[in-house]
Parts: C-alpha cells; sequence; structure tokens
C-alpha cells in the first residue's frame, strides 16, 4: 500500500483506478489515506464486491465511482468519463439499491446489522480470515500487532453474534464465498448452524 501511496502522490495522475483487495493492505484505507494527502484526487473503484456495502464504504471513504469489474468495458469508459468530470458514478443497479437503503421502508437511524456494523478494518480481517489466514498471519498482512488483530475478531465477534472463534471462521469462510447470511439475520442465522 505504501508503494501505491507513494506512486500516486509522485506522478500526481487526474484518475486513480483502484480495487479494494490490495496485496499487504486494504483498498478503504489507501482511499482515505490518498484523500486526506491529496484531497482533489478523483478514485475509481473497479472491484470483484458487488454487494452494495462495498460500493457505499468506497464513496465514504472518498472514491467517486464504483465500477464491478465483470462491467462490459463501455460501462467502465463510461464511470472513468463520469468520474474525470467532477460526478459520482455507480450503475443504475448499484445506485438503486443504494437509493432504496437510504430511503426505503425500515430504515431506522443508525440502524446497520450485522456484517454492516463492522469498521472497514473488521471488515478486512472478516475478508481475510475467510481467506484462510491466522491471526498472526493477518497482523503480518496488515501491519498490525497480533493482540489488535486479537480485538478487532472480538468485536467482529460480539457485532456478528458469533459464540466462539470457529464459528467466526466459519461465518468467514462461508461470508468469502458469498453464501454467509444477509446481515439483517447473521448473528441469528450462525448460531443456528452451528
Amino acid at each position: 500500500m505504501p508503494t501505491a501511496q507513494a506512486a500516486v502522490e509522485h506522478k500526481m495522475p487526474d484518475l486513480v483506478v483502484l480495487d479494494l483487495r490490495l496485496k499487504g493492505g486494504d483498498g478503504l484505507e489507501l482511499i482515505k489515506s490518498l484523500k486526506s494527502q491529496i484531497p482533489k484526487i478523483k478514485i475509481l473503484i473497479l472491484s470483484q464486491y458487488d454487494a452494495p456495502m462495498y460500493a457505499e464504504r468506497a464513496l465514504r471513504a472518498g472514491a467517486m465511482g464504483y465500477v464491478i469489474k465483470e462491467q462490459a468495458a463501455a460501462e467502465v469508459l463510461q464511470a472513468i468519463r463520469t468520474v474525470l468530470g467532477g460526478q459520482v458514478y455507480l450503475t443504475r443497479s448499484m445506485a438503486s439499491v443504494l437509493l432504496q437503503k437510504m430511503v426505503g421502508p425500515g430504515k431506522t437511524e443508525g440502524g446497520r446489522s450485522g456484517v454492516e456494523a463492522l469498521t472497514d478494518r473488521e471488515l478486512h480481517v472478516l475478508n481475510l480470515l475467510g481467506g484462510g489466514l491466522s491471526t498472526r498471519q493477518i497482523a503480518n498482512e496488515l501491519k498490525l500487532s497480533f493482540k489488535t488483530v486479537e480485538t478487532h475478531r472480538e468485536n467482529i465477534k460480539r457485532k456478528l453474534g458469533l459464540r466462539n472463534a470457529a464459528a467466526l471462521v466459519h461465518y468467514a469462510t462461508q461470508w468469502g464465498r458469498g453464501q454467509a447470511p444477509s446481515p439483517a439475520v447473521a448473528g441469528a442465522s450462525t448460531r443456528r448452524a452451528i
């Protein structure tokens, strides 16, 4: 991640196209860091994650657009043009889901639950757990202390209503495969499954 940031600061491109998954780093953290160092930088996310939660987090971090890698080349080019023009870009379906989430029925103030309640760092730890990494490997990957990663694991378990480490790893693996229960029922569904 430091190499990517240094390259951007050195080259000062008009647009940065970034994946949320970075070797040795976290795309959301890189967005925040770039925006704090270069507030006018334009960032477009080209990601494998099609969950609206990732798009929402990327936009909140400072990205101006979010496109799924499987989109047609014409859609990606449109996203690039839109972001370069200073506008926010989301695919029509992603924008619809995010708007529905914001104004739809049952929306409550601060009503995030399940995975949506996780911080960006906790979500990254969950993804790495789902990828089979141990706590020590995650600490090395993220350049954090073992104890800090353990704290993140405990917070994730609490927020998802998981009873133990085995339940957390099981949930993380399901989440990584896209088979985990929806955020609203994560805790309840996982407890029944274990």
